[in-house]
């Protein structure tokens, strides 16, 4: 789905501009949530807000930094603040943003100029990489098989997917992810993410030419980049960990606030939400410079991220009672999110990698190793 041409208007930076439409994702992220649809309304507002191509290649109508390093921090700020506002919406935007990543990095000139063009009408961008078995073939000209838990399927545009030719490595091929008889949502119903649609998406039949291709064969599985980036998802669900202890902190009485037992439990949450800020935060930064073992530390910093939210959402429950499990509250909204959210990916079978990192040597750095 293409939403509508903007031209940028703003002088705002990112971070301005995404506080400035929170207080409307919030609003929409209810309606989607009762009746979940693709967040049309939400991604309007990234689009109004320009932050659909603040993070695309210069060559696409991007922004410039200073260096990796700014940008990354300005992402996770974004990141953060817009799954503060809606996790679904914030792994909505984290897809595209890792889409634009792709062209950035493989993309050829003629490919940028045509997402450039395609950012200016308003398109969003996913990346489906997850396939039931016995997955994606590309065959001299065309898809054969299906994505699974393709988030924004039938809604996004466009989306960058993986795919194994008769022969090599597997690609990266770009592809109109809207249409509808592609589209099989009826499996994806969750008690939360619902607005990410994230369903089956058809891809038997679909020609593929050389513009359609992006990179070569393997880039996508290349490292470091393919594990530290994500780094890029645990920002957003740390956003729905400190909007949910901003909402612990407004929903406690007076007499909670007054009994030193309480008040221990929210100084537990604010611990956990801060440290899983702190790992996000030295990702971020490790990612920006193609760390080594960014891998390894990427991997160790989703385990924290989880247990930091888990931790937070059982404080809620204790903390606020009944009301955080209450249907039309915004706390029982993010724990429902977030519970779902932090399953993404394996998150078991990444701490044992990290663990199994940290036992060779200690991946924080040779120049602080304890080890």
């Amino acid at each position: 789905m293409t939403l509508f041409p903007h031209s940028r208007s703003s002088i705002d930076p990112p971070i301005a501009r995404a506080e400035a439409i929170t207080s409307t994702i919030v609003a929409l992220g209810s309606r989607y949530d009762a009746a979940p649809v693709f967040p049309v309304e939400s991604m309007k507002a990234l689009v109004a807000a320009d932050l659909h191509r603040t993070f695309a290649p210069l060559e696409s109508g991007g922004e410039a930094f200073d260096a990796a390093v700014a940008r990354n921090q300005c992402l996770m700020t974004v990141l953060r603040i817009i799954g503060r506002a809606d996790l679904s919406v914030g792994r909505l935007y984290e897809g595209h943003v890792n889409a634009l990543a792709m062209f950035d990095w493989f993309g050829s000139p003629a490919q940028k100029a045509d997402l450039g063009q395609k950012i200016a009408q308003g398109a969003f961008y996913g990346v489906w990489a997850t396939e039931p078995q016995p997955g994606v073939q590309l065959r001299q000209s065309a898809l054969d098989g299906r994505k699974s838990f393709a988030t924004g399927a039938g809604g996004l545009a466009y989306a960058v997917i993986t795919a194994q030719p008769e022969e090599g490595e597997r690609r990266l091929v770009v592809i109109r992810a809207d249409d509808p008889a592609r589209t099989d949502l009826s499996q994806w119903r969750v008690r939360g993410m619902r607005a990410t649609g994230s369903g089956f998406y058809d891809l038997t039949g679909m020609a593929v030419d050389s513009s359609h291709l992006l990179g070569q064969p393997g880039d996508y599985d290349r490292q470091p980049r393919f594990t530290t980036g994500a780094w890029r998802f645990t920002a957003v669900q740390l956003g729905g960990i400190e909007a949910l202890l901003t909402e612990i902190r407004l929903a406690m009485s007076d007499a909670a606030r007054a009994d030193p037992l309480q008040r221990a439990k929210f100084a537990d949450a604010v611990a956990a939400t801060r440290t899983a800020y702190l790992w996000v935060r030295e990702c971020a930064l490790r990612a920006a410079h193609d760390d080594p073992d960014g891998p390894a530390f990427a991997r160790m910093t989703r385990g924290i991220v989880e247990r930091a939210g888990l931790d937070v959402m059982e404080l809620a429950a204790r903390i606020i009672g009944t009301r955080s499990a209450m249907d039309g509250e915004r706390i029982d909204k993010i724990i429902r999110d977030l519970s779902l959210y932090l399953r993404q990916g394996g998150p078991d079978y990444a701490c044992d990698q990290a663990a199994l990192a940290w036992l060779d040597h200690d991946a924080w750095g040779a120049e602080d190793a304890l080890w």
